[in-house]
């Protein structure tokens, strides 16, 4: 798999997500082009925070930051996937030690791992095939965030 192949995977299967690639012309901060942002946003008219993202693919370390998938390789990206809580436990039940390096393996986020991320750096076509449960789970949960913000603000 490649970066455009899950844009159009994502972009296919899912209604009302934006994929947003970070760029100069789009206001974007440098750390951020190239990388992909899908967020459900079915009126394309969210703003700021509001434009929370259930799924990424990151392109380039960032800095000190997150950089433990040394990502700055060639060729190398990594996709991010927001889950829940349990889904994550599920994946990962202890805090074991993992190799952020790894290519086509399933490991919690480097950084947000806590906060129930999980990622896969240049997932082959088999492993693609069972990230889509976890995909269509960060994708409704995404839609019912997006919901309930809607339905408290009537």
């Amino acid at each position: 798999m490649n970066e455009e192949s899950i844009r159009r995977f994502i972009a296919s299967e899912f209604a009302g997500v934006d994929a947003d690639i970070g760029s100069k012309e789009a206001g974007s901060p440098e750390i951020a082009w190239r990388d992909t942002f899908f967020i459900y946003d079915p009126q394309r008219n969210l703003e700021g925070s509001r434009r929370f993202p259930f799924a990424t693919i990151v392109t380039k370390d960032y800095g000190d930051f997150d950089d433990k998938s040394n990502l700055n390789r060639p060729e190398v990206f990594r996709l991010n996937i927001g889950v829940s809580k349990e889904t994550y436990r599920s994946l990962f039940p202890d805090e074991a030690e993992h190799d952020f390096t790894a290519l086509d393996v399933l490991l919690p986020h480097p950084v947000y791992g806590p906060n129930h991320w999980v990622c896969v750096l240049n997932p082959s076509e088999t492993t693609f095939e069972k990230l889509k449960p976890l995909l269509t789970e960060a994708y409704r949960i995404a839609v019912r965030r997006f919901e309930s913000r809607a339905s408290s603000r009537e």
